[in-house]
């Protein structure tokens, strides 16, 4: 079986930007709530078999804790904030397992359930369906894969190192160096893609690189000033790493059964009004006939 990871909370800010506002009978805005059901529904139709799709029920997860800088819920449209609650509703009506973040963020949800389904035997492949740099560190060769759907690119182990240069057990040394600024992650000043990626693809982990520049095996430009400019913000650069470091454990599912998909529930006519999406009936009806 093949398990697919969504990142709910990507593909509603996605939608929310990309489609026309559309409100229900009762004059709620429902775009792209309704965008994102309606896209996990095609990717039954194009006959995926488990799904999970992470969400954040609040944006401030425990990594606001450890940095006051980390992204925080501040700033985002209202109209789009009202829309979380309606998607997971949405998504359960139509049968699929929803992962809803408070204390930990929908990128842990992702990892966690990818590493529940890469441990079991019966799973052929993982593919977290997101473009975030950070859910990169989760790719295990061939086997659990990022997927950009949009682009509709893949990246397994290879792909993440022609990509970012480094390999995916380096992505959390690699942000936190360079920073992530979807995240609020500042990096260091002056490591920048290039150079860090050169300096982590020989080195891996922050604590292997040598002190000193002359200490380095590698030739990188301004190499002096970069070992400095990390000698004076060690415990910044670990933070920063520490911050990027996706959780395991975030509660989700204990077998990947949990995410296999069976038909819409009873709620289904309910939402349906909702979302003013009438045309969800017969697709997952049609569907669970099917399987």
């Amino acid at each position: 079986m093949k398990v697919h990871v969504v990142d709910g909370t990507y593909e509603l800010f996605r939608q929310f930007f990309a489609r026309p506002p559309h409100a229900n009978a009762d004059g709620k805005e429902v775009a792209a709530a309704r965008a994102v059901v309606r896209g996990m529904v095609s990717m039954l139709e194009d006959g995926v078999t488990h799904i999970g799709v992470a969400t954040d029920q609040v944006i401030e997860s425990f990594r606001n804790d450890m940095f006051d800088g980390y992204k925080s819920g501040e700033g985002i449209d209202p109209v789009l904030w009202a829309q979380f609650g309606l998607l997971e509703e949405g998504l359960r009506a139509v049968g699929i397992a929803t992962f809803g973040m408070v204390e930990f963020e929908a990128d842990d949800a992702m990892a966690s359930i990818a590493a529940v389904a890469a441990a079991d035997s019966r799973v052929e492949k993982v593919l977290i369906c997101t473009p975030d740099k950070d859910l990169a560190q989760c790719v295990v060769g061939d086997r659990v894969v990022q997927f950009d759907r949009r682009q509709e690119k893949m990246y397994n182990a290879e792909g993440v190192m022609e990509k970012f240069g480094v390999k995916p057990e380096s992505i959390p040394d690699y942000l936190g160096l360079v920073g992530d600024a979807a995240d609020g992650i500042p990096g260091l000043p002056g490591w920048g893609a290039k150079s860090t990626s050169t300096v982590l693809a020989h080195y891996t982990k922050l604590e292997n690189i040598p002190a000193a520049a002359g200490q380095w095996e590698i030739t990188v430009r301004s190499g002096a000033k970069l070992a400095q400019t990390l000698a004076d913000n060690t415990e910044a650069a670990t933070l920063y790493r520490e911050l990027a470091i996706l959780r395991a454990d975030a509660p989700t599912i204990e077998s990947v059964d949990e995410l296999r998909w069976s038909g819409p529930t009873a709620d289904l006519d309910r939402l349906v009004k909702l979302l003013d999406a009438p045309d969800l009936i017969n697709r997952t009806n049609k569907l669970a006939k099917a399987r």
